[in-house]
């Protein structure tokens, strides 16, 4: 049997070792962190901090295409998860149904969400990779060195931080945002393909919430979540598992003055202030959970390593955010690994042999998977960023760029339509849910024409953020209240 060493034990890594075992493989999980608790996953996680995992701690939903995999691949996971508390959403009740003219089709069940804490379904696809026979999962455990072959072309294994020299056929990166692969290549003197990098532009801060009854006090207007993301900052709120939820508030890395939003007091005048969220904040209808977390985002990166542009290792292979990451805004990263992992297991186990071909393939089809959504969210947050440096400054706002291809709308114009039109509210949602490529979904020439016209209906007072200004001195102003 052959025999894989994934390093890294969080969604990525846990998610490949499901998916290689079924393929085959006797598989080795290489965690440098402790084991989780034990106890109900829904109460359990409470106290489980996780410095190598800092986004653990912000706010998540998993999107409709996350939803799909576990659904085809991992139902057991999907089960625990329901278990444990998570719920699904049904997007449709987000969408237009005056003149829209929506209406449910087939391809409408896919557009689900999982509301469930990150951690939450972190422990619950632990246990369920843990009880399977074929996976040994080691804990404490860091990989410091590949084991090449005499000509540096394929993997032998790999030695951890201990020296101790682990024999393996594949090696999969799973370690995160560091990408270890890169590191392990360059020791090993081969070259190593450059990334492709784009800023994000957000500093977040997040908190958690228990509802004090069993009712949402609101309803969810983007369908999995709640607010916006609007011209100066983000507001978003997203139900969790066992009546919980996380409030998300995003500003630029450099906007001073948000820094209040680090504050209990700054945080809360804030989300009272953010359209659609302030119901679930407001007096007696919940509680926070925990301390507001700050995390400033890495930028998008698509990993050379994982690419095209990377001469093949055979039995190398990077995955989830090791492979590529985007801005948490869009959610999607939970997503993209989880379908990236049975990809590359369906790639093994229909090969002959783990070769330099077979990996110059993964290669290919990881790109293939992940380029669209690295594009799109560098090309999204460049806009992003110029709007709202634009606000903090005090200048008219910016609207998107040259970068929208020719004939094509732009985000702000489908976004606006999507408000009034069924067909491209579910072209958009199932964009945003990573369903669909943003090429095919604006692509589409009846799509463009449903664009062009939609009568938008313009927002309604109460969903109007509050301006740049306004804002600004209420969280500093809270702030100091509080302190």
């Amino acid at each position: 049997m052959d025999t894989a060493v994934i390093a890294g034990g969080s969604v990525a890594g846990l998610a490949t070792a499901l998916a290689l075992a079924e393929a085959g493989y006797r598989v080795r999980v290489l965690e440098r962190a402790a084991p989780p608790p034990e106890g109900p996953a829904g109460s359990a996680v409470a106290g489980w901090r996780r410095p190598t995992v800092p986004q653990s701690h912000h706010s998540h939903t998993l999107t409709s295409l996350g939803v799909r995999v576990l659904r085809e691949r991992a139902p057991q996971v999907l089960h625990a998860a329901l278990e444990a508390g998570g719920t699904l959403l049904d997007l449709t009740t987000a969408a237009p149904r005056a003149d829209g003219g929506f209406s449910r089709e087939p391809a409408d069940a896919e557009l689900a969400a999982l509301a469930i804490r990150r951690s939450v379904l972190d422990l619950v696809l632990y246990r369920v990779v843990r009880a399977d026979p074929r996976i040994e999962i080691s804990h404490g455990v860091t990989v410091r060195h590949l084991v090449l072959d005499g000509s540096r072309r394929r993997v032998r294994g790999v030695v951890d931080a201990g020296g101790r020299h682990l024999a393996a056929d594949v090696v999969v990166d799973a370690g995160g945002r560091r990408g270890l692969a890169r590191s392990w290549l360059a020791d090993a003197g081969v070259p190593v393909a450059e990334d492709l990098s784009s800023p994000s532009g957000l500093r977040g801060f997040s908190r958690f919430y228990r509802l004090t009854g069993t009712a949402a006090p609101a309803p969810l207007n983007r369908g999995n979540a709640a607010g916006g993301v609007w011209d100066h900052y983000a507001g978003v709120l997203h139900p969790g598992d066992n009546h919980t939820f996380a409030i998300a508030l995003a500003v630029l890395p450099d906007d001073a003055t948000m820094t209040a939003l680090r504050h209990p007091a700054g945080f809360t005048v804030a989300a009272s202030a953010s359209p659609y969220v302030a119901p679930w904040v407001a007096e007696g209808v919940s509680e926070p959970l925990g301390p507001v977390e700050a995390i400033t985002c890495p930028p998008n990166v698509l990993r050379g390593v994982a690419t095209r542009r990377q001469e093949p290792v055979a039995g190398l292979f990077s995955v989830g955010d090791a492979a590529c990451v985007t801005n948490p805004l869009f959610g999607r990263g939970l997503s993209l690994a989880l379908t990236q992992a049975f990809q590359l297991a369906d790639m093994l186990g229909a090969a002959p042999a783990v070769d330099e071909t077979l990996s110059a393939q993964v290669a290919a089809a990881a790109e293939d998977l992940l380029r669209p959504w690295y594009e799109q969210s560098a090309q999204a947050d460049a806009d992003r960023i110029a709007a709202w440096s634009a606000a903090v400054a005090g200048e008219p706002p910016r609207r998107p760029g040259p970068r929208v291809p020719a004939g094509r709308p732009s985000f702000h114009e489908v976004a606006a339509a999507a408000s009034a039109d069924g067909h491209v509210w579910r072209g958009l949602t199932r964009m945003l849910m990573s369903l669909e490529t943003p090429a095919k979904v604006f692509g589409d020439t009846l799509f463009r024409e449903r664009v062009a016209s939609a009568r938008p209906r313009p927002a309604p007072a109460a969903a109007r953020p509050p301006a740049r200004d306004a804002l600004a001195a209420a969280v500093t102003a809270a702030k100091g209240a509080g302190r």
